[in-house]
């Protein structure tokens, strides 16, 4: 899939060698889907991001 092939170039990557406890956002559900196909890691909503942080 030529989207999962972008990916490879430089945001998978960077998503994979993020430590742990590091927040990935991505405000569009295909992005979101994306990363997660990509590199089996989640992506949140930043307003999920937002709501989480005033918890």
């Amino acid at each position: 899939m030529m989207c999962l092939k972008i990916g490879e170039q430089t945001l998978f990557p960077a998503v994979r060698k993020a430590s742990i406890g590091t927040i990935i956002s991505a405000n569009g559900t295909s992005c979101r889907h994306q990363i997660k196909d990509g590199t089996h890691k989640d992506a949140l909503h930043p307003i999920t991001v937002l709501k989480q942080g005033l918890k």
